[in-house]
């Protein structure tokens, strides 16, 4: 494999590794090969339109409006967008599809969003466990990715975080790590969206050399890119603590000039808040906003150690929190104010962090954990209920990184990135409230059916995706490689 993707033609090979879903006819209403399409997809002396996919389900959750349910509705996808959401009867009088999907005892979600992941670090799932975040980072990780991170590693490991979230319901993640075009090539070769930090950090590593090497390559990799339809791009700075006040500067003018959301960990621990008090006289937040990056573009990662002046800078300036409730009981770094945020207006996400530190890519572990933490935290049971959970894993994730015309709700218009989870089992059974459900009793094991942009990419729980067949031995291959490193 070459050592930097980016002397490819990028955008030609990934569009060219996606090539078309194959026809998966469940009920074909009207041979594609026969269906006379007028100028507006209308068929001649009728009143009904013809439109490439339409889904029944027993339940649709738009999530937009909030906590709102519509039973026994339908969606309809023209090339890969929502075309209406209506009554199932109506659908089936306005509509011929050419391909129609039954969800008896389903509720049909937006696809789920993860505002905060390393997927490649899905080949360290559980290399480094049970260690505070600064033994985790300084005496493991930071010492085992200069031996093995390469692009093949990043490409390898993406395809195993790919296959897993898709499996999970999410069809967009938000990427933070080192050969981002890897990580794209990878998302692209499983048909899922992706939003791919450019990540800086003011350290070399063997993907780049120093901050302008960093910069250089993560804005090749975005202007080769930038108009790829499952693409989008964020600046990444990796925390206050790894990047200095110039390089911070850069990124701010770059972030303006090229509209992009910043991503980055802030106040994750007490530890990385007591440095920034020692090095700058300030605390990481303040600093960030003294320099200008506190803005409506900041996606601000972890946010667990806020005081109450800090909750109103982020709510005055628009910016957006990846909660990872998850990853933060895993390194004991304390309880975000979920409930807080949410009270005065912060737009907040969820967010897994990566296999390294959860274990799990699992966005409905989150919504149950962050609204089950969120209770606690609060002392009221009110705090952040079911709908909201929702919220944050949909619309709120997609907000945050200025996706929410495309994706994030099911709405006329936006791509048709959708997913199904089944009911029919014991575990699920009475159902009173399906958004009560979604976030206190279903899991990921639930989710029988995953559709990005109207291509069906999980069929009854299983990948449709031919390179299923190589996700195991990208496990062992890379389980063998370090080995030797969990003895250490």
């Amino acid at each position: 494999m070459p050592e930097c993707f980016l002397t490819t033609k990028t955008a030609e090979f990934l569009d060219a590794a996606m090539p078309p879903a194959p026809p998966r006819f469940t009920v074909l209403l009207y041979p594609a090969s026969e269906t006379p399409r007028g100028s507006a997809n209308e068929l001649p002396g009728t009143n009904v339109e013809s439109i490439d996919l339409l889904i029944d389900a027993r339940w649709v959750i738009p999530v937009q409006p909030s906590g709102s349910v519509l039973e026994h509705h339908s969606v309809a996808v023209r090339d890969g967008r929502i075309l209406a959401v209506l009554p199932k009867a109506e659908a089936h009088a306005a509509y011929f599809a050419l391909e129609r999907v039954t969800l008896p005892e389903h509720a049909l979600i937006p696809g789920l969003v993860n505002l905060h992941t390393h997927a490649s670090m899905a080949l360290m799932r559980g290399f480094a466990d049970d260690l505070t975040l600064t033994q985790w980072l300084q005496d493991r990780i930071w010492p085992a990715e200069a031996r093995h991170v390469s692009p093949q590693f990043v490409y390898d490991g993406t395809l195993l975080a790919c296959a897993e979230m898709l499996r999970g319901g999410i069809t967009c993640f938000n990427e933070m790590y080192f050969y981002p075009a890897e990580a794209a090539r990878a998302a692209v070769d499983m048909g899922m969206r992706a939003a791919l930090g450019l990540v800086v950090i003011d350290a070399p590593t063997a993907y780049a050399a120093d901050a302008d090497d960093y910069v250089a390559k993560g804005l090749a990799l975005r202007d080769e890119l930038r108009e790829h339809r499952l693409l989008s791009f964020c600046m990444a700075p990796h925390a206050p603590y790894t990047v200095s006040d110039k390089t911070f500067s850069r990124l701010i003018t770059l972030a303006e000039e090229l509209d992009l959301p910043v991503h980055m960990h802030v106040h994750e621990s007490e530890d990385e808040i007591r440095q920034s008090i020692a090095q700058h006289g300030v605390r990481p937040l303040e600093r960030l906003h003294r320099l200008g990056m506190v803005g409506p573009g900041l996606i601000a990662v972890h946010a667990i150690h806020l005081t109450q002046d800090e909750i109103a800078l982020l709510v005055q300036n628009g910016s957006s929190v990846a909660h990872c409730p998850s990853s933060n009981l895993k390194f004991a770094n304390g309880f975000a104010p979920v409930a807080r945020l949410l009270l005065d207006g912060v737009n907040v996400g969820l967010g897994t962090d990566g296999s390294a530190s959860n274990n799990r890519l699992d966005l409905f572990q989150e919504m149950r954990q962050a609204a089950l933490l969120a209770k606690a935290v609060s002392g009221d049971a009110r705090a952040l209920p079911a709908h909201q959970a929702l919220t944050m894993a949909t619309l709120a994730g997609a907000r945050a990184l200025r996706l929410d015309h495309a994706i994030g709700s099911i709405e006329p218009g936006k791509f048709a990135d959708l997913t199904a989870v089944d009911f029919n089992v014991p575990e699920m059974s009475p159902c009173y409230d399906p958004i009560s459900h979604l976030v206190y009793a279903a899991g990921r094991e639930n989710v029988s059916h995953v559709w990005v942009a109207g291509r069906l990419l999980v069929e009854n729980r299983q990948l449709n995706n031919k390179q299923k067949n190589r996700l195991e031995n990208i496990g062992i291959l890379w389980q063998n490689r370090l080995s030797m490193e969990t003895r250490a």
